[in-house]
């Protein structure tokens, strides 16, 4: 994870200050990190990752849920890194229910609504009047499929950036799109887009997540983990967070866990929190700072 602090310390010399939509941030664009597998499992050690979240969080989205409560049982707890979003001002009057988050992540990952065109008679393909119907993409069940069935296509593909859907959301995704990449010798990788990087706080959760994906799916397609790599757009550091970074940025780095997965497990939908767990993953205390919504 030195990388990982390399880029908190680009950014503290080298980003830019900016004033958005919550807050004063510092930060880089379109900066990449990439992660071996082979050499371990990416959890932070300058700081504890909570990683039953980060396990928690993933089950949720591969059940296709937009439920908060859904989440809070998975976990097992009352609050969870999404109860805020569920409670903000601007989606408490969309919501249907209390925890409910509209059509994010995992909605969008399993439940994606695709229009499918039909002209109507005489008019060709006018678009503008045209009758459209609706079907629904399981984008992870075709994923699997793909992988099994053609592991070097170019179209292993998900996204949860649906434009049509933005104001459906508590939160428009920050983690946008992924892709596989497979090689001859059983290796597989994954490459994931961000749009929006919270690099204390969100960061450190979104490589753990991506990584852990990419070991599920390969337990699943029978290959072998290989790289995961993050492409940060908007890489930043909130200004609230500079002294947490600092003391972060003088702690050293510790040997990098090893994931542990229920071997028996051959369905990506299958895996549950007792299947998941880090093997020898030692860390320097907790940092705390607020999240900036």
């Amino acid at each position: 994870m030195r990388n990982y602090l390399d880029t908190l310390q680009k950014i503290m010399d080298e980003g830019a200050d900016r004033v958005g939509r919550n807050g004063s941030t510092r930060a880089v664009f379109a900066h990449q990190l990439r992660f071996n597998l082979e050499e371990g499992f990416p959890a932070v050690t300058t700081k504890k990752l909570a990683f039953k979240s980060v396990v928690a969080e993933l089950l949720w989205f591969l059940e296709g849920s937009g439920d908060n409560n859904r989440l809070k049982e998975i976990l097992g707890t009352e609050r969870t890194i999404w109860t805020k979003n569920a409670k903000t001002p601007y989606w408490v009057g969309k919501a249907r229910f209390l925890g409910d988050l509209g059509r994010i992540y995992g909605v969008q990952w399993r439940y994606w609504r695709s229009p499918i065109f039909v002209p109507e008679s005489g008019i060709g393909y006018n678009w503008q009047h045209a009758h459209w119907e609706i079907k629904k993409v399981d984008q992870i069940s075709n994923l699997i499929e793909g992988l099994k069935k053609d592991p070097f296509d170019r179209r292993h593909i998900v996204t949860a950036w649906n434009p049509g859907e933005l104001d459906q959301m508590a939160l428009p995704p920050c983690h946008m799109i992924f892709q596989f990449f497979c090689y001859p010798d059983g290796r597989i990788s994954l490459h994931m887009l961000q749009r929006s990087c919270d690099m204390f706080l969100g960061v450190p959760f979104n490589i753990a997540s991506y990584a852990l994906l990419l070991s599920m799916v390969a337990q699943v397609v029978n290959m072998r983990a290989y790289e995961c790599v993050l492409t940060l757009n908007d890489a930043h550091i909130y200004h609230e967070h500079f002294t947490a970074v600092k003391k972060q940025l003088k702690r050293e780095p510790l040997l990098s866990p090893w994931l542990w997965l229920n071997p028996e497990v051959k369905d990506i939908f299958a895996f549950t929190m007792e299947d998941i767990g880090l093997v020898d993953y030692r860390h320097h205390t907790t940092i705390k700072a607020e999240m900036i919504e």
